[in-house]
């Protein structure tokens, strides 16, 4: 189950004390911020793409939207989203819990420049009922990530929150 996997993944990082579950669904960025208590830009979220055959994740902040042109400037071709019935099996997590961590050995990570706005973030770990704050260095870390990316759109530029 993909809660276990975030969870060792974050155990890694003697982090997975700190995950958050919630009695209500926290699956869209609106109802993570609700369960969460914060504004939705802080929420997180795990966006899963198709480059050819292999899969890549891109984490943005809840405010922001991919930008097809920037993502075709960076990733080289047109962004097409993982069909929602593979994205479990490509990734490891399911659609509602998808996060960075502890995802299948091939899966590349990058982080979208939209969530340095803020001193914490609040991703997803593996269900659609929990999240974790983490500091953008924890975030960094635990991520595995390859690069920062430029990717996204529609982003307003809040003054870091806490």
């Amino acid at each position: 189950m993909s809660v276990e996997r975030a969870r060792a993944h974050l155990q890694k990082y003697g982090l997975e004390g700190r995950i958050l579950e919630f009695g209500q669904s926290s699956a869209t960025v609106e109802e993570a911020a609700q369960a969460v208590g914060c504004g939705p830009e802080r929420i997180a979220k795990t966006l899963s793409f198709l480059a050819g055959e292999d899969a890549l994740l891109i984490v943005t902040a809840g405010d922001a939207r991919i930008d097809n042109a920037k993502y075709k400037g960076r990733f080289g071709a047109k962004a097409r989203m993982i069909p929602g019935g593979e994205v479990e099996e490509r990734i490891g997590h399911a659609v509602g819990g998808v996060c960075p961590f502890g995802v299948k050995n091939g899966v590349k990570v990058y982080l979208d420049v939209s969530l340095r706005r803020f001193q914490s973030v609040f991703p997803a770990c593996g269900a659609a009922n929990n999240a974790i704050e983490l500091t953008i260095p924890e975030l960094e870390k635990t991520s595995r990530y390859e690069a920062w990316v430029d990717v996204c759109k529609d982003w307003g530029p809040l003054a870091d929150e806490n």
